[in-house]
């Protein structure tokens, strides 16, 4: 019986090992055998999630054509796999794709350490940030001092809690959004929100059009729900969306859904001025296709002036409510483990939407809930978003001189908001770099997990969550990780200690 579940095509593989190839590894990397750079290739695709584990991989023969290299080569970089624990071989059953014994299964996304498990390492896989304290603490002192009167109910509240309905509502209200309690389904975070609204829209084959780059978790809810996926590019640095792009690909791909960060996008920071969010909402109702709008991140706006507004929501330009869903979370903007998030529609598909989570999660918890009424209702919100924009500033500001410091020849934009810089490697593989690095005791997602098929093998994610002395030691070692990616000396290394100088 085959140990495999999938398979991998030669043709497939070969534009995925090309793609890594496009990222570069400097002329010192050429020193490296063939047959141990294309092992280090297959691996890395299986770290990043690109190849699934327990892929079946094309027989040697049909590779080492498609790759335009001796059979030997292959066979080498087959048997160097098998011994690191990355593939195992079956005689008539072919090799296929595995992970050493005690490895985590990779994902697309990137899982946070646990505390007790980050040790030395700088972990800035995750744009998320600790608790803006003393307002978590007085959010749940004012939630258990409501809760008696929820605990004599049932506590099954699908929408959500009535009190959490109505202060979101207000809150699109104040932003010149009129809205009613029965345009909002409570949700447990955004990706809960976006894996509804999906699940309804957008079943296994529909189309859905999403940016590129877009934000890592979702493509990866997408791709595991079985939706096509139709990459649509972003503007040059921080311009925003492509509007001539959109049009065409709403046009001639007629996607059922499309999912756009317009607030300080994950991960490029970019943010859509009001004349790119009306052109995208007319071309969407055109195409009849709904345009599902993440905001996590548009309460961080680091850069506005005092009594300067920043741009209206995208449902703003949706006139007849029927194009735009916005999806919004506690978790970005406030803690992330406070998970607590929300869908904002028309009434007709907030209660679709409600009937279908019966097959889902049910609801979302009370205590979080009442937590974030007291936060949304007492002031405690916009007291506690005020003092997470101050840090943020300070730690954007830190990673930003550490990078350019150290990095030079690295390329990024600083964006006005957000959590997140889109950081162009000089040249070198992203994949590579996050692979030594995380080795070197710094963690950052590379440009792939933010692509689809591939792309944006050039490119790192690094959050800008982590104070001065953080950022200069993860600059330090982002610095130490290119070095040996182009000297070709990325295999074996230990993990620098906490502290030291590299």
């Amino acid at each position: 019986m085959p140990e495999w579940t999938s398979t991998v095509g030669t043709g497939r593989l070969a534009r995925l090992l090309g793609s890594q190839d496009a990222g570069g590894r400097g002329p010192e990397a050429r020193r490296v055998p063939a047959y141990r750079s294309l092992a280090d290739g297959v691996r890395l695709l299986v770290l990043e999630g690109r190849v699934p584990v327990a892929a079946r991989l094309p027989a040697e023969r049909e590779l080492a054509t498609a790759l335009s290299v001796s059979r030997t080569t292959v066979a080498a970089a087959y048997e160097a796999l098998r011994t690191e624990g990355f593939l195992e071989s079956r005689r008539g059953s072919g090799s296929w794709t595995a992970v050493p014994a005690g490895r985590e299964l990779p994902a697309r996304g990137l899982e946070p350490l646990s505390p007790e498990a980050t040790g030395s390492m700088i972990d800035l896989g995750n744009a998320a940030l600790p608790a803006p304290e003393p307002w978590l603490t007085r959010a749940f002192q004012g939630a258990l001092a409501e809760l008696p009167p929820a605990a004599r109910t049932h506590g099954d509240f699908p929408a959500g809690l009535p009190s959490l309905r109505q202060a979101l509502a207000e809150r699109y209200t104040a932003r010149g959004v009129p809205t009613m309690p029965e345009q909002i389904m409570v949700t447990t975070g955004a990706m809960g929100a976006v894996a509804a609204v999906s699940r309804l829209f957008a079943p296994g084959g529909e189309r859905v059009a999403v940016e590129h780059p877009s934000y890592a978790n979702v493509l990866q809810l997408m791709r595991e729900a079985g939706t096509r996926l139709v990459p649509v590019p972003m503007a040059e640095g921080l311009a925003g969306w492509d509007l001539p792009a959109w049009r065409h690909v709403l046009a001639a791909a007629s996607p059922r859904l499309a999912y756009v960060v317009a607030d300080f996008h994950n991960p490029t920071g970019a943010l859509a001025s009001e004349a790119q969010r009306g052109e995208l909402v007319a071309a969407a109702r055109a195409a009849g296709t709904v345009l599902v709008a993440d905001e996590t991140m548009a309460d961080l706006a680091l850069d506005l002036a005092p009594g300067e507004a920043p741009p209206r929501p995208v449902c703003a330009f949706d006139h007849g409510g029927s194009t735009v869903i916005t999806v919004g979370s506690a978790s970005k903007t406030f803690w992330t483990g406070l998970r607590i998030g929300w869908v904002r529609a028309a009434p007709e598909v907030i209660r679709r939407l409600v009937g279908a989570r019966a097959q889902a999660d049910l609801g979302s918890p009370v205590m979080e809930q009442l937590a974030l009424v007291w936060l949304m209702t007492s002031g405690g919100w916009d007291e506690a978003i005020a003092l997470r924009r101050a840090g943020v500033r300070e730690y954007r500001a830190a990673m930003v001189d550490a990078l350019r410091r150290r990095l030079p020849d690295w390329e990024f934009h600083v964006p006005s908001g957000g959590l997140t810089l889109w950081v162009r490697a000089g040249g070198l593989s992203g994949s590579r770099i996050a692979d030594v690095a995380e080795r070197l005791g710094v963690r950052v997602p590379s440009g792939p997990r933010f692509g689809v098929d591939g792309a944006f093998e050039g490119y790192l994610r690094v959050p800008f969550v982590v104070d001065a002395p953080l950022a200069d030691e993860a600059a330090s070692r982002l610095a130490a990780a290119a070095r040996r990616v182009i000297e070709g000396g990325d295999a074996g290394l230990a993990t620098t200690p906490l502290g030291a100088t590299t």
